[in-house]
């Protein structure tokens, strides 16, 4: 009993640790941390798949919060339930609460200095970069054919040249796609790819 005690605490422990490095990088908010949470967690540790990630994303988007921390919840909650949802989330929002704190003690003496200017030109475009590199993964593995070719441009375009809220795409696309699904049905659903199934500590399992 103290064994499994012990190795859930470490769980927890790993869990927290995870998420705060994660947090870390929190220059750019959720979009810039997509490809951090896909490395980290969906291949590196392998708590989830690319396609799960997705999932939580689009879902993160439409609910109330900033991406990054909702998704660390969604994975967290899958990892160890609803505490593992708090402790994951804990751990993502930690580093910018301390962040934040030391921006709000210096900044207002030094957010003239030319130096600190030129640092925070540098972090925009590094999170330019970040976000473009994120975008190409994701839509690597999600435009798939030509029906999902027809919805990206559909979307970029209105995207770029309209105004209308992103959460507005989000429901009608979920709306589009189910009535594809009823209309097409396996000849519009695709089955993710199965990743291989692992252990806690991320390692492949053979079956």
């Amino acid at each position: 009993m103290k064994q499994e005690t012990k190795q859930s605490i470490r769980e927890f422990l790993d869990l927290y640790w995870t998420m705060f490095k994660i947090g870390i990088c929190t220059f750019g908010g959720g979009y810039a941390m997509m490809a951090i949470l896909e490395r980290e967690l969906a291949g590196r540790r392998k708590w989830i798949s690319s396609e799960e990630l997705l999932d939580y994303m689009a879902i993160g988007q439409i609910t109330p919060g900033i991406i990054a921390v909702n998704v660390s919840t969604f994975v967290g909650r899958k990892r160890k339930g609803i505490p593992g949802g708090i402790i994951s989330t804990l751990g993502v929002i930690s580093p910018s609460i301390v962040i934040i704190m030391i921006i709000a003690a210096f900044l207002v003496n030094f957010q003239d200095n030319e130096y600190v200017q030129h640092a925070f030109a540098g972090i925009r475009v590094c999170v330019g970069v970040l976000i473009v590199n994120a975008a190409v993964g994701f839509i690597k593995k999600t435009v798939v054919d030509l029906l999902t070719l027809s919805v990206f441009l559909c979307i970029f375009i209105l995207a770029v040249f309209t105004r209308i809220e992103t959460v507005y795409f989000i429901l009608g696309i979920i709306i589009v796609s189910v009535i594809l699904t009823l209309v097409l049905g396996e000849r519009f659903y695709r089955e993710p790819r199965k990743q291989p199934e692992s252990d806690r500590n991320g390692k492949e399992v053979k079956s």
